[in-house]
């Protein structure tokens, strides 16, 4: 086991753990207390949370663990995992900076008060895929039990510190499941997408990756040509894993939001009402606005969800 810890001092800007984990953005990591998004509003907690994942650089199967305490984030993992933990944290991003870029009114200033120290996650291109396919008309707790049901059913078992984990499966594993295991796993309408997406990824038709470098749009546009991706999935994948800080997804909180607050935004088709949207949070660092107006609206205005 490797051990360290990373000085929350030593990072451009604040840093909280619970609701940068919590906030619907990703579906990676779980609870050591299995108390995932039980929590509402979720923030400032000081669990331990773990993800398991394949490692980029060598495709092997490894475990993470971390929890906030004592103004420092200590870690646990099966390999020295601080600059995987600024990657998939964003601990390198300056949130200040970024604070001061986006729009300043009252809705977004609130939510940046009240989450202080939430980032956005920087999660590994097939997985995020895969899970915001999953998300379409879910709750954040049932979009995470699916993805936990499918690293558990196709992923690599990782003993660890005397406990097993499950990685989330690579696009090769996951192209051996069938329709029918996948609806097992309760995916619904969705399996036929997962399988059909992981069969692309697999054959080397398309990987998400390949949007990395195109203009916003064109990134977004490419990202359609998996099955069950539309627009706004394609956005979650960009913002949470491509490096996209400017893209805003157009879900069901942020257009009541546009509705609310933002109404001039409206613009009918999705492409305007997004261009809109980008540019009244300020731009390049819209998704970062839209993230706390999301986490903020969604602990706030409805106990349900």
């Amino acid at each position: 086991m490797e051990q360290g810890f990373i000085s929350l001092d030593s990072i451009p800007g604040d840093f909280d753990l619970q609701s940068t984990i919590e906030s619907g953005q990703s579906y990676m990591w779980s609870r050591d207390d299995g108390r995932m998004y039980e929590e509402t509003p979720a923030y400032g907690g000081t669990a331990w949370y773990y993800t398991a994942f394949s490692r980029p650089t060598n495709g092997e199967p490894s475990v993470v663990r971390v929890r906030q305490h004592d103004h420092r984030l200590e870690w646990e993992a099966t390999f020295d995992a601080r600059d995987a933990l600024v990657q998939l944290l964003r601990l390198d991003d300056d949130l200040e900076a970024i604070i001061s870029e986006t729009v300043d009114d009252s809705l977004v200033r609130t939510a940046y008060e009240t989450y202080r120290g939430m980032r956005l996650v920087r999660d590994p291109p097939f997985p995020t895929l895969i899970s915001f396919i999953c998300s379409a008309q879910m709750r954040v707790s049932r979009i995470h039990g699916m993805q936990r049901a499918l690293a558990r059913k196709f992923g690599d078992t990782i003993k660890f510190d005397g406990m097993t984990y499950h990685a989330f499966p690579t696009a090769e594993q996951l192209a051996t499941a069938t329709e029918s295991e996948l609806r097992e796993l309760k995916l619904g309408y969705r399996a036929p997408y997962v399988a059909s997406t992981a069969k692309m990824v697999a054959a080397g038709e398309a990987h998400p990756e390949d949007a990395i470098g195109m203009d916003y749009e064109a990134a977004r546009e490419y990202l359609t040509r998996f099955v069950g991706v539309g627009e706004k999935v394609a956005d979650c994948v960009l913002l949470f894993s491509l490096n996209y800080l400017e893209a805003v997804p157009l879900d069901t909180w942020i257009r009541g939001a546009i509705a609310d607050h933002y109404p001039e935004c409206d613009r009918g088709s999705y492409a305007e009402t997004s261009r809109a949207i980008r540019e009244r949070f300020g731009g390049t660092y819209a998704g970062y606005a839209q993230t706390y107006v999301f986490h903020y609206l969604r602990a706030n205005e409805s106990p349900s969800e």
